[in-house]
């Protein structure tokens, strides 16, 4: 459990730091397959709950949602965005929250709750971060993808699970997320390109 929380927060902070928007939905993927396993030993491993839950956390996670932003990015020439700007002032701040975040969670104690807590916590902040010092608009919708993974990874604080209705709102409102965010940010891209086109005709 422990390992699988520590992919979970390696793949939330390597793209952060080290990737561009393009590496985003591969990086989503390793994000939900090791929700998928938490979510397999949060539930009765026997279970059709259990059966369901995870098939719902890999397929709409780790395979739709990362193929929309994919598709999207792709059309939308945003792969060689960053994620986070890459100056010392964005790190140091991004290393300064992470540490808070495991502080609040005291994540130094070898409990599975409390580093499930700490990781919770760093996802959210990063995201946070990541919309306040990127104005592009995929990095945003990145950082959203990546606040509703954490919160997914918090149920398994929860002592009973969630029900399979409050899943299958949770995963309708991901899937929603990227593709209302992929329309808006076409269509921002298009407003900016006729604007661009415009002008160079009034030039």
């Amino acid at each position: 459990m422990t390992l699988t929380l520590m992919l979970c927060l390696l793949a939330t902070l390597v793209p952060v730091f080290f990737s561009r928007v393009s590496a985003a939905p591969a990086w989503l993927s390793v994000q939900a397959i090791a929700l998928g396993w938490i979510t397999l030993n949060q539930h009765h491993p026997l279970s059709l709950h259990a059966a369901l839950a995870g098939a719902e956390v890999l397929l709409v996670r780790a395979l739709l949602v990362p193929y929309l932003l994919r598709s999207a990015i792709k059309k939308h020439r945003h792969q060689q965005v960053s994620l986070m700007p890459s100056n010392l002032f964005a790190w140091g701040i991004a290393v300064a929250l992470i540490i808070f975040a495991f502080k609040f969670g005291d994540g130094a104690r070898a409990d599975v709750r409390a580093l499930t807590l700490g990781v919770v916590a760093s996802t959210v902040v990063i995201a946070f971060l990541i919309l306040a010092t990127n104005q592009d608009k995929m990095a945003q919708l990145v950082a959203l993808l990546f606040m509703e993974n954490a919160l997914a990874l918090f149920e398994s604080l929860m002592p009973e699970p969630w029900p399979l209705p409050v899943h299958l709102l949770i995963s309708t409102v991901y899937v929603l997320t990227v593709s209302l965010g992929s329309w808006l940010v076409g269509d921002v891209s298009e407003q900016t390109s006729e604007q661009v086109k415009e002008s160079g005709e009034m030039a």
